[in-house]
């Protein structure tokens, strides 16, 4: 996750800024809200671990992490100056010193100009399972000058410096080491008293053992004696040390020697090595005992961890996986029943609780939040949010098909959506055409609209004449769920037939539709898509015994013994990442079911990749509480979408959903009754070749508007929007817009691919002196 304040206008960004720190469980005290600024990059290991850099002005801030009371924290400070203060103790911090303490008492962060500090947050599942000792209590600066503070101080550094590079196989040496580094450091020349007098040097000469004992793991031999004499005590004495901790000196190696061996189980670095060599590794000598070992410390045997590891949870135990959700039998597709107010009944909504009135929201891609392919005023709300809320919202993907190892395998929530057996098909309606396929025979919904879309939500008190605002906080692609590609992003382009291109090709065979499959890089230094391999499609048999001679329903499963993949495709070519939602839609006023694909005045499959995040994009209000849906994501697209298809990518976002009642509407949102795209520099104006299809074609409308668009009538509908918003929003005359469209203004082709083509006009703030 990234987040800078730039990306906000400047009134907006104290509130920006207070939000990002709230999620990471910082309390924003005070900050010159004249010239402030503030940048956040953050990453969250494997293990639960979350490691966050913040750059900013002048700032007071609270550490509150009462709700994790058992976790730790650490905070490094790499420039600046800091004053900590957590009941009596204040420390004074230099830079490159560290401060750590537990998540039961406040710490306030005193920051007197500009700084930058790393913070660790740490699980105490996480660190429990490997020190035994008990930490000292309150807050512990530990200076970055001596011993065990240095080489600590200059590890953490390396990863405040590289946050948004890191991977888990990157940061697992980090992880290993922390917990042995940290505790050194603690205990390092404190004195006896602050350490608890005998006993706390009892646990540091024990902390001492475990350092020996990890170094020698590997050595088959290790046993109780040589331990003893290395640190010149005796056998006996060692035995009681391990039983002030409730363990052996037998149990505890094994423990260890486990641990090290799951983790290599699954390390790309070591995918190559047998499990028998693994285990010989790390001082095991019978791969049956290790076996056994293994699946009562794990609850699942080597084997079988090495295909498919468990996920890990945020806060708990590396080896716990997230529980899969519940399916549901009976899940209605249409239903008019309201959610409940919140206002009058606050118990009702699990949201994260926020600032003020202000809430914070989860809406994850499952089965029973998403539909695909249909749009439609009457589907029950799945979230309900009041005007200034925040929803971190999943979207998937419709392409993920196209590669299933990459973009469907191992992810338990997308493998339930795409389950497709014969006569067993989790989502069986894809599309708005009829359920019985009776149109083409395509199979049900007739893929008439292909988009797995999020939502509905619903906004409470929003009513036709409003307006909804959608800003974009963040957005980032949601790693592949396949241990293979831990880490790795991935998404589809498609050349298909309904692309511009289709009919005018070079090269045999022709035509042809072909897949290319991309890797999605976002981090500090390389945000960029590089192209993996390209196949062409080939005619594919769905599970249900349909032949699907084109690209022509969504989800269908590529046999891949009908394909060839291409791996020299697009070689010394980057594409930078321009992340973005093809798809953002209020319900519009029609009855009926209608087609993802054609966009109009509704929103809808808009597909321009302006907007991203830092953008709003906003929405007339056509049916009540608006119902807002969101899916389409896209890793980057050109202008025009030529082919077809963008880079389909599943994303998740941070959003902001802002209600403009009809009545205190600014000026820029005056007689706004089309989608409009305002970034930090510019306001992009969208028209399309046919605006308002679905009132004013009449009963064929979705069939219609596939037959009369054209790039003319798209531009003309962009350039009389365009003019309209220059004589209302900037009080021009007619002429005056004209002439400022010719000469200021840029207008584009937007997309050539969804049927109702669109174009835009770009109108640039700093065309304007006030």
């Amino acid at each position: 996750m990234r987040i800078t304040t730039h990306a906000y206008p400047r009134e907006q960004r104290w509130d920006a800024w207070r939000f990002a720190l709230h999620r990471k469980s910082l309390r924003l005290d005070a900050m010159d809200t004249d010239a402030s600024f503030g940048e956040m990059a953050s990453y969250r290991s494997d293990n639960g671990l979350d490691f966050i850099t913040l750059s900013s002005t002048r700032q007071s801030l609270t550490i509150d992490m009462v709700e994790r009371a058992d976790d730790l924290w650490l905070v490094e400070l790499l420039e600046g100056d800091l004053t900590v203060t957590a009941g009596p103790d204040v420390l004074r911090v230099r830079e490159g010193d560290i401060v750590f303490g537990h998540a039961d008492m406040l710490a306030r962060l005193e920051f007197p100009r500009d700084h930058r500090i790393l913070l660790v947050q740490i699980p105490a599942a996480y660190f429990t399972q490997r020190v035994r000792n008990h930490l000292p209590a309150g807050v512990s600066l530990i200076a970055s000058d001596t011993g065990s503070g240095r080489i600590l101080s200059g590890m953490l550094r390396a990863v405040g410096d590289t946050v948004n590079d890191l991977s888990g196989d990157r940061l697992r040496p980090v992880e290993l080491s922390l917990p042995d580094f940290l505790l050194t450091a603690l205990m390092e020349g404190a004195p006896s008293k602050s350490l608890g007098g005998s006993a706390g040097a009892r646990a540091m000469l024990l902390e001492r053992v475990f350092q020996s004992i990890e170094m020698h793991l590997s050595d088959p031999h290790l046993n109780l004696e040589q331990v003893a004499t290395r640190h010149g005590i005796s056998m006996r004495y060692l035995q009681k040390l391990f039983e002030t901790v409730g363990d052996s000196f037998g149990h505890y190696v094994k423990l260890r020697r486990l641990e090290r061996c799951r983790m290599d189980l699954i390390s790309p670095l070591h995918a190559q090595k047998t499990i028998s060599e693994i285990l010989f590794q790390w001082g095991f000598n019978d791969s049956a005992s290790f076996s056994r070992a293994f699946r009562e410390q794990y609850g699942i045997s080597p084997r079988d961890y090495r295909k498919a590891p468990p996920a890990a949870a945020s806060a708990e135990a590396p080896r716990r996986g997230s529980p899969v959700p519940e399916q549901r039998n009976d899940r209605s597709e249409i239903d008019d029943e309201p959610l409940p107010d919140p206002s009058d009944e606050e118990d009702a909504d699990p949201a994260t609780p926020g600032i003020g009135q202000i809430r914070h929201h989860f809406l994850p891609a499952t089965v029973e939040t998403v539909r695909w392919g249909h749009l439609s005023r009457h589907i029950k709300p799945v979230l309900r949010v009041r005007s200034g809320d925040y929803v971190t919202i999943e979207t998937l993907t419709h392409h993920a098909a196209d590669d299933h190892e990459r973009m469907i395998e191992g992810d338990v929530e997308i493998e339930r959506i795409y389950h497709w057996a014969p006569g067993d098909k989790t989502i069986d309606r894809r599309g708005a055409g009829p359920m019985d396929a009776s149109t083409l025979g395509r199979g049900a919904g007739e893929g008439f609209g292909v988009h797995i879309l999020t939502g509905p939500i619903a906004i409470a008190g929003a009513k036709p004449g409003d307006i909804v605002e959608v800003r974009f906080l963040e957005i980032s692609a949601r790693p592949s769920g396949n241990a293979k590609y831990a880490g790795r992003s991935f998404g589809s382009n498609v050349a298909a037939y309904w692309g511009f291109h289709y009919n005018d090709m070079l090269t045999e065979p022709k035509p042809r539709e072909v897949v290319t499959i991309f890797e999605v890089e976002t981090g500090r230094d390389r945000s960029c898509a590089h192209a993996l391999y390209n196949y062409r499609y080939t005619p594919q048999v769905d599970p249900d015994g349909v032949l699907h001679e084109r690209y022509d329903y969504p989800g269908v499963p590529i046999d891949q013994a009908s394909i060839i993949k291409n791996f020299e495709v697009l070689q010394g070519v980057e594409i930078p990442v321009r992340p973005h939602f093809g798809f953002v839609a209020l319900a519009p006023a029609y009855d009926g079911l209608v087609d993802t694909v054609p966009p109009g005045d509704f929103g809808g499959n808009i597909d321009n990749w302006r907007l991203g995040p830092g953008g709003s994009i906003f929405l007339p209000v056509n049916v009540a509480e608006g119902l807002l849906s969101l899916g389409d994501p896209h890793a980057s697209q050109g202008d025009s979408e030529l082919c077809g298809t963008a880079i389909e990518c599943a994303m998740s976002s941070v959003i902001q959903i802002v209600l403009h009642p009809r009545g205190t509407q600014r000026n820029t949102l005056r007689d706004l009754d089309y989608p409009l795209i305002e970034t930090r520099d510019e306001w992009v104006i969208l028209g399309f070749a046919q605006p308002h299809y679905l009132r004013e074609l009449g009963s064929k409308a979705q069939s219609e508007v596939y037959k009369n668009s054209s790039i003319e009538a798209a531009m003309r509908d962009a350039f009389r929007k365009a003019r309209r918003f220059l004589m209302t929003t900037r009080s021009l005359s007619e002429d005056e817009a004209i002439s400022l469209l010719s000469v200021g203004v840029d207008f584009g082709i937007t997309q050539v691919a969804n049927g109702n083509w669109g174009a835009h006009a770009i109108i640039r703030k700093a065309l304007f002196s006030s």
